[in-house]
């Protein structure tokens, strides 16, 4: 039988929000899903296809479609870690199962022969209808198990499954591995950043890179796997959620240990599954409920590690160059993040604040700037003395001076020191994650360490509000390095503390390093 094509043409998507392109094709697909029915009825074969892409149609299709096959042979991947609110008791466990499965779970224990503790895991199954633009209709398992109670500065092992699969059993032991809470005063320690990374060679170099930091946690800062290849959050985008498959088993070697913190950037808003496209998110990955609402907004939270907080944001909601969902959150994002800072530098034992989030602040490179993040954020930001802000989107690594009021506050070169107290926020584009490298302006060269060209200005733009880029002239750009790479934060306390922020490329070769000192 063959089905009607109810993509929405590119031209209307792009005069719609995320929300009436939702609507549309939920009134177009309700058709859909009858004539699916109709036909899977007539073929004795149960789809399970949502129009909404919830699981809510599925739940008596998915044992059907999957009876004959016993859980001895299926097994988990793309194990991911992510903190809960608190990294010192909280662990979120995630993973996913090709075929539904029966009774998940989690074993833990704090050696790899007593797994003594389990607890029972959520499903939550997601469902991608075929439709124009969608190269793959897909059905897809995520499991999630929520760790609590657990002691602080304790190396716990786990291991997943579920009915006919038990990790603790001799021929799965292979599948344990592990993770630790954060230390209730850790003197050093070491973080992670990057953006924009996808699925690739030079995505998984990355990775390995990554491991040899030993981490305690790596922030990334949204365009995370790029299933949807276009990035404008409309359903003309072209989409291939296989991709998530790919991207989960590609980091499962490094995400299984270390928390893996994302945040959304425009490649993650997927029309396909709900009004503001977060469906796929809140499916795949278990974050902190610290944000000011977990389901609307699940790249937007916060939580502390040591004597830093970090603090996760959605750009989508105030970017000027890509609308789909600009406004989502009607402000309360905003009004969060700033009493949020405030909270954070009132906490005592809290010395440094970052803050990371896809689209970029201040950055020379395609993208450019977004005048939506500076309308909204800046002032809050240097109101509440913020140390450190991680963008991606530009695929490249750049670095600003201190910026201070819109202006260079102090000119911090390769090895050089500043503080925000007195000079003003460094600014930090880390978008070599692994997707295809941009460059820079026309006759901007490279400058990073071993390397330094500097250039007393830059011609660059930023995106207004009426969405047309205006152009400007700017000083604060200091380093440029366009090649894989990932950022690496190694963080002290004590009676001077510090942050060594330090850019390094995929051979390991550092490329700039500046440090933190609040108060200096």
């Amino acid at each position: 039988m063959d089905l009607p094509d109810f993509g929405i043409p590119a031209q209307l998507a792009r005069r719609m929000s995320m929300a009436e392109q939702h609507e549309y094709l939920r009134t177009k697909l309700s058709r859909r899903r009858t004539l699916v029915t109709a036909g899977a009825v007539a073929g004795g074969l149960l789809t399970g296809c949502s129009p909404d892409g919830s699981s809510r149609a599925a739940s008596t299709a998915t044992p059907s479609a999957t009876a004959g096959v016993h859980g001895s042979a299926v097994s988990p991947f793309g194990r991911h870690l992510a903190f809960g609110a608190d990294p010192k008791t909280q662990m979120r466990i995630s993973w996913q199962v090709p075929l539904a499965v029966r009774k998940p779970y989690v074993r833990v224990g704090t050696a790899p022969d007593d797994l003594s503790r389990k607890i029972d895991a959520e499903i939550r199954d997601l469902h991608t209808p075929g439709q124009t633009g969608v190269r793959l209709a897909l059905d897809q398992y995520y499991l999630h198990a929520a760790l609590d109670g657990l002691r602080p500065g304790t190396t716990y092992y786990y291991g997943v499954g579920h009915d006919g699969f038990d990790p603790a059993d001799p021929g799965h032991r292979a599948t344990i591995a592990d993770f630790r809470t954060a230390p209730a005063n850790p003197e050093k320690f070491v973080f992670t950043a990057f953006g924009d990374q996808g699925v690739g060679t030079a995505a998984a170099a990355n990775d390995n890179l990554l491991l040899r930091r030993k981490p305690a946690f790596h922030l990334h800062a949204g365009d995370i796997c790029y299933a949807d290849s276009n990035g404008q959050g409309v359903t003309s985008d072209g989409y291939d959620p296989g991709f998530w498959d790919l991207f989960l088993k590609q980091n499962e070697g490094v995400a299984r240990s270390v928390p893996w913190m994302v945040t959304t950037g425009n490649h993650d808003m997927e029309a396909w599954y709900s009004p503001d496209g977060y469906g796929g998110q809140l499916a795949r990955w278990s974050l902190p409920d610290s944000g000011f609402d977990a389901r609307a907004a699940p790249g937007v939270y916060s939580f502390t590690y040591g004597n830093v907080g970090v603090v996760a944001l959605d750009a989508n909601d105030v970017s000027y160059e890509i609308p789909a969902n600009f406004g989502y959150t009607d402000g309360k994002q905003t009004t969060w993040l700033d009493r949020r800072l405030g909270e954070l530098r009132a906490t005592k034992g809290i010395d440094f604040v970052v803050v990371y989030f896809h689209h970029c602040a201040y950055s020379t490179s395609s993208h450019a700037s977004d005048g939506g993040v500076r309308a909204q954020w800046l002032p809050l930001f240097e109101k509440h003395q913020v140390d450190l802000v991680i963008n991606g989107h530009n695929h490249v690594y750049e670095r600003t001076d201190a910026i201070r009021g819109g202006e260079v506050g102090r000119t911090v070169p390769v090895g050089g020191t500043t503080d925000p107290t007195r000079d003003g926020i460094v600014y930090v584009t880390a978008g070599g994650g692994g997707r295809d490298l941009y460059g820079f302006p026309a006759g901007v060269r490279e400058s990073y360490e071993g390397r330094v060209h500097d250039h007393e200005s830059v011609e660059t733009f930023q995106w207004a509000k009426s969405k047309q880029a205006r152009k400007e002239t700017v000083e604060w750009s200091r380093v440029r390095y366009r090649g894989f790479s990932l950022l690496s934060v190694e963080v002290e306390s004590g009676p001077r503390p510090r942050m060594t922020v330090s850019a390094l490329a995929q051979s390991g070769e550092r490329v700039d390093r500046f440090e933190v000192r609040r108060g200096a």
